[in-house]
């Protein structure tokens, strides 16, 4: 089962710099709620603030972990707002929200805006947000804990993964540079090409 409810909540802001960098709309919900973790992991919307690294916005808007440095189909000018459980990343361009597929590293628009986006995600999480994946992990008695996500093996990109995947929680950043690597190595990949994945700990 997923819980709607809150399962972090962001502190008041403290990095106005990017705070006056967004539009009102985003801004206002901000100041609302500074960020937050809903459905047991599910959407992470980060928030104005310097610490914990992990749901500072500016960390992936131009920081050290910058996401448009490690996925090329991000622009530098994209807002980095939130995430899923799995690694997939949204982003306001032009005050409509865009998914990134991690794995592949493609960016496609979702045609809406940041409110109507949360507003579908409340109304049916696991279907909108994809997060059959979490529900298996809950199920199995996993945690995603603040600062997590769900590494998976293999990568559903990957034909072997219709047998089953394996599921473990891990850092944030550690998942998400393993996702923008591969994502680098299966660019321009025909369909059906034969890899193989070494796992490095």
């Amino acid at each position: 089962m997923i819980n709607e409810g809150l399962t972090y909540e962001g502190s008041d802001i403290s990095d106005y710099e990017v705070f006056e960098k967004l539009h009102a709309g985003h801004q206002h919900l901000l100041l609302g709620t500074n960020g937050f973790i809903l459905f047991n992991g599910g959407l992470h919307l980060r928030g104005a603030v310097e610490i914990p690294d992990w749901h500072s916005l500016g960390h992936v808007w131009s920081g050290d972990s910058a996401l448009y440095k490690l996925f090329p189909a991000i622009h530098e000018s994209d807002v980095p707002f939130g995430q899923d459980c799995l690694g997939d990343q949204f982003v306001l361009r032009q005050n409509v929200v865009h998914k990134l597929d991690a794995e592949l590293g493609q960016l496609e628009s979702l045609d809406m805006s940041l409110e109507v986006f949360l507003a579908h995600a409340r109304k049916n999480p696991v279907e909108f947000l994809s997060l059959q994946p979490l529900l298996q992990f809950l199920n199995d008695g996993g945690v995603l804990k603040p600062g997590q996500l769900l590494s998976v093996y293999p990568p559903f990109v990957a034909k072997e993964s219709e047998n089953g995947v394996s599921l473990k929680a891990i850092s944030m950043f550690d998942r998400i540079r393993f996702l923008a690597d591969f994502a680098r190595q299966v660019s321009g990949l025909r369909k059906g090409t034969k890899i193989n994945l070494a796992v490095v700990e």
